[in-house]
């Protein structure tokens, strides 16, 4: 495979889950904020902002214009139609490699979201635009599995929808058990609703939210789609996948990186974890980065003599 498909049909997959991830978590703020309670709006939203758009972004706490700007702002880097957007320009480069189906389905989704002009203060219209991109995340995805070969393009569209994922769970719930130290029973199911994981988790262990047992679904449970344990099998199945399909002589780093990165979850107990939760999370996302950077490195720049060794 060309590396720049490679890296179009990995970016392309990384856009679409940060696009669904806003989606799942502004819906899921901008319920609790239809409820009373005893913690300010804005600090739920800047729960909710610090997770999505990390830096100066988060200082504009404001409800109405952190909607906006995390829905519409067309030059916002984590804003959802500036990732919609992303996503469908890398898919227009590799557009021979992704199915008829796949390509309709997003056009379509493009326009939806793009079509109108918000403004701030129309929650309306943000919360619309929200709902599309839930919708489409589902469809899409299913489209995908369904349509398209699941050849060495197919596993990279898996390796960026993964790491994109692990590092969006790291950082939301960094949001939830560091920033969020005030976080009641309405906060923890709206972070369970965040990584639609409110059913999953009290067939598990019932109704009763309690913050180390949501912590242990979310970081440990390698059965759920949306925990970072089940994230990081499913980017190390990617990565061995590649590996065998590409005949690359020079992917030790990478299982290097992969291992011990799953090691982190694997051999872990949750007790152990939430004694220093925020450094744990922040080594996760650090070791994704480094991860990219390698697998980067292997496959999208390589020089040109390993390409002829390979």
């Amino acid at each position: 495979m060309l590396s720049r498909v490679a890296d179009s049909l990995y970016w392309m997959s990384r856009y679409f889950e940060r696009a669904d991830n806003a989606a799942r978590v502004l819906e899921a703020t901008y319920g609790l904020i239809l409820n009373p309670a005893k913690f300010s709006t804005e600090e739920r939203w800047f729960r909710a902002v610090s997770s999505l758009a990390p830096g100066a972004a988060s200082a504009d706490i404001d409800p109405q214009r952190a909607l906006f700007l995390l829905v519409a702002d067309p030059e916002g880097d984590f804003s959802i139609v500036k990732c919609i957007s992303g996503v469908r320009e890398n898919a227009r480069q590799v557009r021979e490699e992704i199915s008829s189906e796949m390509w309709e389905h997003l056009n379509h989704l493009f326009h939806e979201v793009t079509r109108s002009e918000l403004q701030a203060g129309d929650d309306a219209g943000a919360m619309r635009v929200v709902r599309l991109v839930r919708e489409g995340s589902y469809r899409f995805k299913g489209v995908t599995d369904a349509t398209m070969s699941h050849d060495e393009g197919w596993h990279f569209i898996q390796l960026g929808k993964y790491i994109e994922r692990a590092c969006n769970l790291c950082v939301l719930l960094d949001a939830y058990f560091v920033v969020g130290k005030h976080a009641d029973d309405l906060d923890w199911v709206g972070l369970l609703t965040s990584c639609a994981a409110f059913e999953a988790y009290c067939k598990a262990y019932t109704a009763e939210l309690k913050p180390e047992r949501i912590a242990d679904f979310l970081l440990l449970k390698p059965e759920f789609p949306y925990s970072v344990r089940y994230s990081l099998d499913r980017m190390h199945q990617a990565l061995t996948s590649i590996s065998d399909l590409s005949l690359s002589r020079r992917t030790e780093k990478i299982e290097r990186l992969i291992g011990r990165l799953r090691s982190t979850v694997a051999y872990v107990q949750v007790g152990e974890v939430m004694r220093g939760l925020h450094k744990y999370l922040a080594g996760i996302v650090e070791q994704c980065r480094d991860l990219h950077a390698a697998v980067h490195e292997v496959y999208i720049e390589y020089p040109i003599d390993i390409a002829f060794e390979t």
